[in-house]
C-alpha cells in the first residue's frame, strides 16, 4: 500500500512490528493510526485492522531505519515503532533511538533480557534471603553446578524468553539429562527453585513512574509446564503491596523508565521473589484476559503512553476470566478436530478457541518454553463455574486419539 501522511486532526502513527491481530485493533482504540511492518506479503492476520503496510524485514536494523525513515509521520516525529515480543521489543527500541522517537530505552530492554544481572539486581531488594545462582559457560558444568544450588533447580538461558530451553532438575540424574539439552558452549543460569504461587504482572511505566495494570495466576502442570492462566487474584493487602514494591523495584534497577512491561513474580513464602522480566506486555491471551476480568486495556494503554495520547476511558467490569492450554502428541494426525473446535466454542462461557496447528494436519512437534498447539479462553460469574466450563470445552477440544496428552518437557517462565 502506498504511503500516506497524516491529515488534519488524525492520531499519530502506532508503527507494529509483525503484531498479532488484537494489536491494531488496540491501536485504533488508543486514537492511533497504524503502520504494519513485516516481511513477505501480506496475510490477513498481519494488517487487520492496519491501514498501511511496510513490507520489509525489522529484524534487519538497516533495513528497518531506512524504511521507516520514507514514512512522513517519521520524519515529522509524529509516530512510535512498537515491538510486542520478545525480538520485537529490541528492534523498535533500537530504530525509536535511531529516528530520534519515543519508546523504551535500547538499554533497558537489554538490562531486562540479562536474567543473570537481573537476578543480581533484584536480589538486592532482599538481601536477608536472595535467590541463590550461578552463571554456567559448558553444558558439561551442570550436573556439578546444580548440586552446588542444591535440588530442585533451574536451568535457563541467560538471555531467553518465553519459556525457551528452561528446565528443572530434581535430582544428579536430571542434572546429566539436562546436559544434552544445550549447546556444550553455552551462557546458562542455574538457580535454586522458587516455590509457590505465580503471578505474571503487567505494567506500564511513564517518566520512570511504574503503574501496576493487573496480574493473572499463572497455573503450573508437571514441572514447571504452564497450563493456563486465572484472575482475578485476590491478595491480602501486605502481599499485594510487597508484589507491587518488587516489579517497580525490577523496573527500576534496570532503568526501565517509559512502555509496557511483563514481570513473574513467584509468592514464596519468604515473600515475592522475581522470575523474569521482559520490556513489552504479556502475550495475547494473557492481556485478553485483563480485559475481559477487569476491563484493564493493556495494550491500548500502553501504545496510547507511547504516543503521548490521552489514556483510553476504561470501562469497568468483574468478572472470572480464565486460559487453558490443550496440547497434542507429536506424529498425531488431528482427523475430525473441526467438529470439536465447534463443540468448544459453543460451550457457554466460552470466549475464544483458538487452534495453532492447522485442522486435520499432523502435529510436528511437542509444546515449547509458551508456544502451545491450542488454548481456551472463558468467562464465569463465579471461579467454580470458570473451572467447570473451561475444563468442559477443553476436554471437548482434546478428545479423542489425538487429544491425548504427552509427557511435556519442565519448562516455565523464562
Amino acid at each position: 500500500m502506498g504511503s500516506r501522511t497524516a491529515g488534519p486532526g488524525r492520531g499519530p502513527a502506532a508503527v507494529l512490528l509483525s503484531p498479532h491481530p488484537a494489536v491494531p485493533a488496540a491501536a485504533r482504540r488508543a486514537g492511533a493510526h497504524t503502520v504494519v511492518v513485516a516481511p513477505g506479503p501480506p496475510v490477513p492476520t498481519d494488517r487487520e485492522g492496519a491501514e498501511r503496510r511496510v513490507r520489509a524485514d525489522w529484524r534487519d536494523h538497516r533495513r528497518l531505519v531506512e524504511a521507516l525513515g520514507r514514512l512522513a509521520e517519521v520524519r515529522a516525529g509524529h509516530a512510535a515503532v512498537f515491538g510486542f515480543s520478545a525480538a520485537a521489543a529490541l528492534s523498535a527500541a533500537r530504530a525509536n533511538e535511531e529516528l530520534g522517537l519515543p519508546g523504551t530505552p535500547t538499554a533497558a530492554v537489554t538490562a531486562l533480557m540479562d536474567k543473570a544481572a537481573l537476578r543480581a539486581r533484584s536480589n538486592t531488594l532482599h538481601p536477608g534471603r536472595p535467590v541463590s545462582f550461578v552463571r554456567c559457560g559448558r553444558a558439561s558444568l551442570i550436573p556439578f553446578l546444580t548440586a552446588l544450588i542444591g535440588y530442585p533447580c533451574v536451568v535457563k538461558p541467560r538471555a531467553g524468553a518465553g519459556g525457551e530451553g528452561v528446565c528443572l532438575v530434581r535430582d544428579a540424574a536430571g542434572a546429566r539429562r539436562a546436559v544434552g539439552r544445550y549447546p556444550e558452549v553455552t551462557d546458562l543460569l542455574v538457580e535454586e527453585l522458587l516455590e509457590g504461587p505465580e503471578l505474571t504482572v503487567e505494567a506500564l511505566s511513564q517518566a520512570g513512574r511504574h503503574r501496576i495494570l493487573g496480574w493473572a495466576r499463572r497455573l503450573t502442570g508437571p514441572g514447571l509446564t504452564t497450563t493456563g492462566h486465572d484472575l482475578p487474584v485476590v491478595l491480602d493487602t501486605r502481599t499485594a503491596e510487597a508484589v507491587r514494591a518488587l516489579v517497580r523495584g525490577v523496573l527500576g534497577l534496570a532503568g526501565h523508565r517509559d512502555g509496557p512491561s511483563h514481570t513473574g513474580v513467584v509468592l514464596t513464602a519468604h515473600g515475592p521473589r522475581l522470575v523474569g522480566a521482559h520490556a513489552r506486555p504479556g502475550g495475547e491471551e494473557v492481556v485478553r484476559l485483563l480485559r475481559l476480568a477487569h476491563g484493564t486495556d493493556v495494550l491500548a494503554l500502553a501504545l496510547a503512553a507511547g504516543l503521548g495520547l490521552p489514556a483510553p476511558e476504561r470501562i469497568p467490569r468483574a468478572a472470572h476470566a480464565g486460559l487453558r492450554y490443550v496440547d497434542f502428541p507429536p506424529g498425531r494426525r488431528l482427523d475430525g478436530v473441526r467438529p470439536r473446535l465447534a463443540a468448544a466454542r459453543a460451550v457457554p462461557g466460552v470466549v475464544r478457541v483458538q487452534l495453532a496447528v492447522p485442522p486435520d494436519a499432523t502435529v510436528r512437534s511437542a509444546p515449547t518454553g509458551g508456544l502451545h498447539h491450542a488454548y481456551v479462553l472463558a468467562t464465569g460469574p463465579t471461579p467454580g463455574s470458570l473451572a467447570g466450563t473451561l475444563d468442559r470445552a477443553a476436554g471437548l477440544l482434546g478428545q479423542g486419539p489425538a487429544g491425548r496428552r504427552t509427557r511435556q518437557p519442565e519448562t516455565g517462565f523464562a
